[in-house]
């Protein structure tokens, strides 16, 4: 068994010790190298991406990992700014956080009505209800082609506020924050 110790194999190996520390500065340098790296690359994911948690019961999700710029198509759910409005102040409180809903209608699709039934190219997607559940009257939302860039948007739920309703309406590209999918 060796004796002496540390120091005693100090004194008889010096260049080991000096290569030894200069070891562990260039692993402590690649360390902070690709930690570097890293935090660059998550930046750049997040600006791209976003978690949002769904407060709402219109939406069977309560956790949707959202994609931001992706193009939306029929079906996927959309996450977005809601307009302002006095009804939805009222509800909601000066800042509302964002909606999410169901795209039901894509631009060029045809948006009809029979009493407070919509439907997207001839298809039922929601029915709307007179009164908020304060009693507030709801006015209708719109009708007719899906401008180009904006999306008729709906959920199965009975008291989602939603593209049915006049105070939602069309949701444009300018008010969409991105594509959820749902993750819980």
């Amino acid at each position: 068994m060796w004796r002496g110790g540390w120091q005693a194999f100090a004194m008889r190996s010096p260049e080991i010790l000096t290569r030894s520390a200069t070891a562990r500065r260039l692993v402590v340098l690649a360390g902070l190298g690709a930690g570097a790296l890293a935090l660059t690359a998550l930046g750049a994911f997040a600006k791209g991406h976003a978690l949002m948690i769904n407060a709402s019961p219109s939406l069977p999700f309560w956790a949707l990992w959202t994609t931001k710029g992706a193009v939306p198509q029929r079906g996927d759910i959309i996450l977005f700014v809601p307009p302002p409005s006095p009804l939805l102040q009222a509800h909601f409180g000066k800042e509302p956080k964002p909606f999410g809903k169901v795209v039901s209608g894509v631009p060029g699709d045809v948006v009809t009505r029979k009493d407070r039934a919509f439907f997207v190219n001839a298809r039922l997607v929601a029915t709307a209800k007179p009164a908020s559940r304060r009693g507030e009257a709801l006015a209708l939302g719109p009708t007719g082609t899906v401008p180009k860039d904006c999306y008729f948007v709906t959920t199965p739920h009975k008291d989602s506020f939603d593209s049915r309703y006049a105070a939602i309406g069309w949701v444009c590209n300018s008010r969409i924050l991105g594509v959820g999918r749902p993750i819980l």
